[in-house]
């Protein structure tokens, strides 16, 4: 039995497949995904709200320590695709969380698209940071 009944940011790993395969991101410190609705709303004459979040899609980053250069890689691949052929390939990302009752919740985010919004500033004795941002068409339970 788990001393903690809730989530800690370690029970949480990521693995982004992209159009050249795995993508192995070294040194991930943060990760953050919200999802994304258009509202609707609703004033029946009657006084009565009714109202609806539509699905847009997900959102989110990665918050990375640079210990190589595979961020760079992928985004520099994608960016060359595009220049190459035109083409915009999106990834997929998995998202896999170890639950206190020592199960495994894996969410799939598809259609995802990355940039990479903070290359890093490079200063001396001190880490590179890096941030990897995301939309995703849809996160689903797998």
């Amino acid at each position: 039995m788990p001393t903690n009944a809730f989530t800690l940011g370690r029970d949480c790993q990521l693995v982004v497949i992209g159009p050249q395969g795995r993508v192995d991101l070294t040194h991930v410190t943060g990760f953050d995904s919200r999802q994304m609705t258009q509202p609707i709303r609703i004033d029946r004459l009657d006084g009565t709200q009714l109202a609806a979040e539509l699905p847009k899609g997900w959102e989110g980053s990665f918050e990375l320590e640079r210990g190589n250069s595979v961020a760079d890689d992928f985004i520099a691949t994608t960016e060359q695709a595009y220049f190459t052929n035109g083409q915009l390939t999106a990834s997929t990302l998995y998202q896999y969380v170890s639950e206190a009752d020592s199960s495994t919740s894996t969410y799939q985010y598809d259609g995802a698209v990355f940039k990479l919004s903070a290359a890093g500033a490079w200063r001396g004795d001190a880490a590179v940071k890096q941030k990897l941002e995301f939309f995703a068409t849809r996160r689903r339970r797998v």
